[in-house]
C-alpha cells in the first residue's frame, strides 16, 4: 500500500461511517413521516385550539384549494417526525462525533444539546400558551356583524409554525452567549456594555420574525432581552468556576 493510500484510507473510512449514520437517520425520519401522517388530524386539532377558542362558537376553519388539507397534514407529519426521530438522529450524530472528542468535550457537547432542546421547547410553549391567545384575540376582535373571520388552515399553520420557530430560536440566546464566552470570542463585560444596542436589535428582530402587530413583537423582544441577561449571568458563573478550578490546579 502506497503512502497516498495510507493517507486517504482514514478519510474514506470516516466518509463511509458518515454515510451509514446519515442513511439510518434519514430512513428513521421517512418512516416517522409515514407513521405520523396518520396522527396529523389530531395534532392539527390541538394546534388550532388557540384560534378556535378566539373565534365565535361554531366558526369553522376552511381550506381554499383542494390539496390544502393534504399538504397541511403532510407538513405537520414532516415537522413532527423531526422531533419524534430526534433521539435516533442525535445518537447517530453522537456515535460519529464522540470518538474524536475528549471526555470533557463530550460532556459539554451533551449538556449544550440537552439545554438547547429544553430552551426550544420552552420557547414554543411560551408562544403557544401565552402569545397565541393574546394575538388571535387581538386580531379577531375586529370582527363585526358585517365582517366575519373564517381562517384558512394553510395560512394558519404557516403563521403558527413561523411563530413557534421564531420563539424556539430566540430562546437559544443563553446557549449562544455561553458558547461565545467559552470560546473566548467575547467576554461578559463587553456583553454588558452592548445592552443599549441589544435592546434596539431585539425589537428589530422581533419585528422581522413576527406578524406586524405590537403584541407579538413585544412578547418576543422582552423574553429575548431577559434571556440575554440570563446568558450573561450563566457565563459569569461558568467563568468563576473555571477560574477557581484553574487556581486549585496551580496550588
Amino acid at each position: 500500500m502506497t503512502a497516498q493510500n495510507l493517507d486517504t484510507t482514514p478519510l474514506i473510512t470516516h466518509l463511509m461511517e458518515l454515510k451509514k449514520r446519515l442513511t439510518i437517520a434519514i430512513l428513521a425520519y421517512v418512516l416517522g413521516v409515514l407513521v405520523l401522517m396518520n396522527f396529523s388530524e389530531v395534532v392539527f386539532a390541538f394546534v388550532s385550539l388557540p384560534i378556535r377558542e378566539a373565534l365565535p362558537p361554531g366558526t369553522p376553519l376552511v381550506f381554499l384549494n383542494a390539496p390544502d388539507v393534504f399538504f397541511t397534514y403532510l407538513k405537520i407529519a414532516l415537522i413532527l417526525s423531526l422531533f419524534a426521530t430526534s433521539p435516533i438522529t442525535f445518537y447517530q450524530l453522537w456515535a460519529f462525533v464522540a470518538p474524536g472528542l475528549y471526555k470533557n468535550e463530550r460532556r459539554a457537547f451533551f449538556g449544550y444539546f440537552i439545554s438547547s432542546l429544553m430552551l426550544m421547547i420552552m420557547g414554543a410553549a411560551f408562544a403557544f400558551y401565552v402569545v397565541f391567545p393574546l394575538v388571535f384575540k387581538f386580531f379577531l376582535g375586529f370582527s363585526t356583524d358585517l365582517i366575519q373571520a373564517m381562517p384558512a388552515i394553510k395560512e394558519y399553520l404557516t403563521l403558527v409554525l413561523k411563530l413557534l420557530f421564531a420563539f424556539g430560536i430566540c430562546f437559544q440566546i443563553p446557549i449562544v452567549i455561553m458558547l461565545l464566552v467559552r470560546l473566548d470570542l467575547v467576554d461578559t463585560p463587553a456583553l454588558k456594555a452592548k445592552r443599549r444596542y441589544v435592546i434596539v436589535w431585539a425589537f428589530i428582530f422581533a419585528a422581522i420574525l413576527t406578524p406586524p402587530d405590537i403584541i407579538s413583537q413585544t412578547l418576543l423582544a422582552i423574553p429575548m432581552l431577559l434571556l440575554y441577561e440570563v446568558g450573561i449571568m450563566l457565563s459569569n458563573v461558568a467563568a468563576k468556576k473555571a477560574k477557581a478550578a484553574t487556581e486549585e490546579e496551580n496550588v
